[in-house]
């Protein structure tokens, strides 16, 4: 069974990758729309969220019927930027981890420690 401890992102990437080669989807994907569908996913996602507490939802990870529409609506997301990431050739790994160096630059961890918000 694949799961995060055996499964590259170059994997996932020829997975999604091969999935709209199958099915002849590179004509309809594009940065753009890509990028949209991103977006309309994740407000997707968001709306499973809507009016509940933050304890609320952390229980959810426990209950089955309301962690697979959460767990359907991430794939998605994941999955269009997988596809987006193909569509630009960008390297994931790479660019989380520029991105985190930034982001420790950004907000030092012993000045930012225990802050919910940034001013």
């Amino acid at each position: 069974m694949q799961n995060d401890d055996n499964t590259t992102l170059k994997e996932l990437k020829a997975k999604v990758r091969k999935f709209i080669n199958d099915r002849d989807w590179e004509k309809y994907h594009n940065p753009k729309d890509i990028s949209e569908s991103i977006c309309i996913e994740a407000a997707e996602l968001l709306e499973k969220f809507q009016w509940r507490t933050p304890k609320e939802t952390l229980d959810w990870k426990n209950d089955p019927s309301k962690l697979v529409p959460i767990k359907t609506e991430v794939a998605d997301i994941l999955i269009y930027c997988l596809s987006l990431a193909n569509m630009l050739e960008l390297d994931l790994s790479q660019t989380i981890i520029e991105k985190i160096k930034s982001n420790e630059r950004r907000y030092p961890a012993e000045k930012y420690r225990g802050r919910a918000h940034i001013p």
